[in-house]
């Protein structure tokens, strides 16, 4: 690989890091580009060249930390084939992540307001989001949902989830994690008549 290419690489890999730690301890709005530029003393310019704003750097973060989300869920559901089974084991194993600083203050708390709606739902269409929905396309294959609420039910579900999963990260207790999952495994089965 070309020096000059590698250099960047590990620039950019850098300002990520340093970004997702400030990030989770002081929340986006209390983030600065200067505190930022502090940490990594790097210049202005070198920042600027692979990102142009600090929501650019944000959603660089956010889009990441959505990816580990999906990546762990797709390895707690490795190997189950009753898609409401996966699901009902996805959702749980996404709760138990509710709990991770950077999950909470990145993906649950910052991201929907720095980001805006349109936004925040394009990146997790593409991870949370799109795994939910799949799930349930896929329960619906077996005749366990009308395929034609598979859409508004994976709303539901998100909104569910999402709320559950900020009780969690709130209380941080261990009741509130397990009556939070006991809920969202019971309303799964319910929902897919497991």
């Amino acid at each position: 690989m070309n020096k000059l290419i590698e250099k960047g690489l590990t620039t950019r890999h850098r300002i990520l890091s340093a970004a997702t730690r400030m990030f989770t301890e002081l929340g986006y709005e209390q983030t600065s580009i200067e505190a930022l530029l502090d940490d990594l003393g790097i210049s202005r310019g070198a920042l600027y060249h692979h990102f142009s704003s600090k929501e650019t750097i944000f959603e660089a973060v956010f889009e990441a930390v959505e990816a580990d989300i999906a990546k762990a869920i797709v390895g707690a559901t490795r190997g189950i084939t009753d898609p409401a089974v996966a699901l009902r084991t996805g959702c749980d194993a996404f709760l138990r992540m509710a709990g991770d600083e950077t999950v909470r203050q990145i993906a649950l708390i910052d991201a929907p307001a720095a980001l805006g709606w349109q936004k925040w739902r394009e990146i997790d269409s593409r991870h949370g989001f799109g795994l939910l929905k799949a799930s349930l396309q896929a329960a619906a294959g077996r005749g366990r949902l009308r395929a034609e609420l598979v859409d508004a039910y994976a709303h539901i579900l998100l909104a569910a989830l999402m709320e559950t999963a900020l009780v969690i990260a709130r209380k941080d207790t261990a009741a509130a994690s397990r009556n939070g999952r006991a809920a969202i495994r019971e309303l799964i089965e319910r929902l897919l008549g497991m």
